[in-house]
């Protein structure tokens, strides 16, 4: 963005897609909104889901990144072909 010139273009893109039209038109196409007056408008749409965080259900990121992303981890073992 900074090497092409196109900031004010990146910058109103972003402003226009988190803007309550621009939510109602991702939701329109399937995508869960963010903004939380769109969501109750298509809460129909979109069930409720059930968040966790990293640490309730993994650990923390040190252990995480040992045990899942390290070499060897088990992000290599399911991308081995």
């Amino acid at each position: 963005m900074e090497k092409r010139g196109t900031r004010d273009v990146a910058t109103a893109y972003l402003n226009y897609l988190y803007s309550a039209e621009g939510q109602r038109i991702a939701a329109q196409n399937y995508y869960r909104p963010r903004d939380a007056n769109v969501a109750k408008e298509y809460a129909k749409e979109f069930p409720t889901l059930k968040l966790f965080t990293l640490a309730e259900t993994f650990g923390d990121w040190t252990k995480v990144q040992k045990e899942h992303f390290a070499s060897g981890g088990s992000f290599d073992k399911i991308n081995q072909r």
